[in-house]
């Protein structure tokens, strides 16, 4: 790959990046996992970096990106950054994709080969960072069947509640796919399509991260994070898959750029590329390691 990433060469150095038992149960059961360290502090400094520049109008390679938002207050004050596409832009978010700590982890969750869907870049900057409403990430992602997709949150800053970190509502995987209810402005909208037994179970819970670690979360999570308060930006970027085999549901683009899939036809190709296959990694399988 890179000196950025580098890979496992066997089994045994596959191993080391193997979720456990526990973990796995944990996600199963919650709809995340978080605290896992994916990035080092080489690996944060250079995505930085390379963030800072892209977040530049004048980036030579904004017209790669399948998104590219910019939200600004009345005072003509950026709120929020988000764009789709990164890992077409730079090195440093094209071989992050190919992380063996992220590739395996998000292979044992989802049961079997995973292929990259597209990537994201958060920032909220300091003092204005705004709010991201409460929402399931797979109500954005339709146009793909079955639901076997995963997220991979990645802070290159500590991620705190004063400035913004991401909450999760325990168990709220298992719900059905909600209405959509927007993604700015009012936090408590998602309140309108909840039943009365989903409402009584929505106790988000905080995820405070390190830099350089992460958290997975099922696409049917609901999940939110408020405004940034602190004095500093609060970065990340996210890895999104799905498991080999998932389909396009359309016969329109799937992205903004990327040639249409007919519908019914696996997902795969240049703009779709397989991550990691445990067959081909020759680790056989991608059971997680026994406790104990």
């Amino acid at each position: 790959m890179s000196e950025f990433v580098s890979l496992p060469q066997n089994a045994d150095e596959w191993d080391k990046y193997r979720l456990t038992d526990q973990q796995i149960d944990d996600f199963d059961r919650q709809g995340y996992l978080a605290g896992v360290k994916v990035l080092s502090d080489l690996q944060i400094e250079t995505l930085r970096e390379e963030l800072t520049e892209l977040m530049k109008e004048s980036h030579p390679a904004h017209h790669l990106f399948y998104e590219f938002h910019t939200n600004e207050s009345q005072d003509h004050t950026t709120t929020l950054f988000h764009a789709l596409g990164a890992w077409r832009a730079t090195s440093g978010f094209h071989d992050i994709l190919w992380n063996p700590a992220i590739a395996m982890a998000m292979s044992q969750l989802l049961r079997g080969p995973i292929r990259h869907w597209h990537d994201q870049l958060f920032c909220k900057p300091a003092k204005h960072g705004g709010v991201v409403a409460w929402h399931q990430d797979y109500s954005y992602w339709t146009r793909t069947l079955p639901i076997a997709h995963l997220t991979c949150w990645i802070g290159l800053d500590d991620s705190t509640r004063e400035n913004g970190c991401l909450y999760y509502v325990p168990g709220s995987h298992r719900w059905n796919l909600l209405p959509r209810t927007g993604l700015t402005g009012d936090m408590d909208e998602i309140m309108t399509v909840l039943t009365p037994e989903q409402k009584q179970d929505f106790q988000p819970v905080p995820i405070e991260l390190k830099r350089g670690e992460c958290s997975f979360h099922h696409p049917l999570m609901v999940h939110g994070s408020y405004a940034n308060y602190s004095d500093k930006p609060r970065r990340a970027t996210l890895v999104n898959v799905f498991r080999d085999g998932v389909t396009s549901a359309t016969d329109e683009e799937l992205l903004a750029g990327v040639p249409p899939i007919p519908k019914g036809a696996a997902m795969q190709g240049q703009f779709f590329p397989l991550l990691f296959d445990p067959d081909v990694a020759g680790v056989g399988h991608v059971s997680p390691v026994q406790q104990g």
